[in-house]
Order: C-alpha cells, then structure tokens, then sequence
C-alpha cells in the first residue's frame, strides 16, 4: 500500500526599500506504507532527501533573483538611467524626474495581485494591454510596471459606474 508523502519549504528574505525575494518548492510522491511500519530510518532518509532537493532549489532561485537585483545600484537604476533594461524608465506616476531625464523610482515593481488584475481587466473590457502599457508608460508587460504604475493602470482600465450599478 503507497503513502503519499509531501515536503516543501518557503523562503522570504527581506530587500531594501521594504521589498522582498521569496521562493519556495514542494514535492509530493508515493513510498511504500511498509517504510513507515518497518523501516522508520529509510523513511526518514526519503524525507531528508526530498527536503534538500527543495532547499537547494530554493536556495538556486533566491540566488538568481539576488543576482538579478544586485545588477541595480541602490537607487534602482542602471548606469544609464534605465531601471529595467528594456531602454524605458520606470515611472512612480508622480511626474518627478531625475537629472539625467529619466523619472525616479524606488525600484518597487508591481505586485503579482496589481500584474493579474490588470491581465483580467484587460482581457474583460477587450482592451490591446501591449499597446495601452506602451502608450501610457513605455513598457510592454505589467510586470515592469512599479506600484503605482500598477495602481494607476489598473484605476485607469477598470470599468467605470455611476452609482446606480451602470456603466458611465
């Protein structure tokens, strides 16, 4: 008879500018019951196994994501103004420019809730995201938009009511 056995692991380590770098793993498989009945160290051994195999591919991601943010000096731009390498600066909606022209951010990107709200309002209301993004902020995906880009696109597409329930 087959048990099934799940192991996974989370892990969250804080950025700067209260930001944050997650990744988390898990697995799930069928062993034999008889491991749990006569073989307490085998089954031990399995869920050692599976354990570390999912801390070492967490570990591997933060790793990744780390080296990704750590390409962006602290104030989140690259050298040549350009915090996200698609050759558009990323705007916190304020209007606020730096020195060198671009507009200034605290490096926040857009949440995952803001990027699928906006994915469904979009689809809903049969609206070209691609064009809507570049036209408004010169990026092609809501994932390179910051929170408030995020914030702004979204009350911007939702649809509008009138109080009474009806569209405006």
């Amino acid at each position: 008879m087959a048990v099934t056995l799940s192991v996974g692991l989370n892990k969250k380590i804080g950025q700067p500018d209260y930001g944050s770098l997650c990744a988390s793993c898990h697995v799930e498989f069928e062993i034999d019951r008889t491991l749990l009945d006569g073989d307490l160290e085998g089954f031990h051994s399995k869920v050692r196994s599976a354990f570390a195999a999912c801390q070492q591919s967490v570990e591997e991601q933060l790793s990744r994501q780390q080296a990704g943010s750590a390409s962006l000096p602290s104030n989140g731009y690259h050298q040549n103004g350009h915090a996200n390498g698609n050759g558009h600066p990323h705007s916190n909606g304020n209007g606020h420019q730096n020195g060198n022209g671009s507009q200034q951010t605290n490096g926040r990107l857009a949440t995952a809730s803001q990027v699928r709200a906006i994915h469904a309002i979009a689809n809903k209301a049969r609206i070209d995201l691609h064009g809507e993004l570049n036209q408004r902020f010169g990026v092609s995906r809501p994932d390179d938009l910051t929170l408030s880009q995020a914030s702004e696109m979204i009350d911007a597409i939702k649809p509008q009511t009138n109080g009474t329930g009806g569209r405006r």
